[in-house]
């Protein structure tokens, strides 16, 4: 293959991934958050969840009943507004969901372990709410 073959293959290429991946800003859920961090990297607490949850659109991750989930952040919400957490699913189990954080209605889950009492309150910012 030639140079110039190379390259139109490679922008081709390119250009197909990118109109797979369409990343989206999607709608605010709130304006300030609570993290362990200012970075809100550490774990919050861990839960675990009590009913099933399917997630609308990709801000969200799919829960199961009996799962245990690393809390990340919580949200503020607006007065009138569901309240939503981050987080990720824990357990050998979920070996397909693990890593992948996401926000999920609150009322889904109950606490079970809070491992940072100290947090810290922050404005969430639009990368909080962007869809890759």
């Amino acid at each position: 293959m030639d140079k110039s073959s190379g390259l139109i293959f490679l922008y081709f290429s390119f250009g197909c991934l990118c109109h797979i991946a369409n990343p989206a800003l999607m709608e605010k859920l709130a304006n300030k958050k609570i993290c362990a961090d200012t970075d809100c990297s550490y774990v919050i607490s861990m839960a675990q969840v009590l009913e099933d949850y399917i997630a609308s659109d990709c801000r969200y991750i799919n829960l199961r009943r009996g799962q245990m989930i690393y809390v990340y952040s919580k949200l503020k919400p607006q007065e009138g507004d569901g309240v939503f957490w981050s987080g990720s699913v824990y357990g050998d189990r979920y070996v397909d969901q693990m890593g992948m954080i996401g926000y999920f209605p609150s009322n889904y889950v109950n606490e079970t372990h809070i491992f940072m009492k100290k947090t810290v309150e922050m404005p969430t910012t639009d990368m909080d709410f962007f869809c890759a």
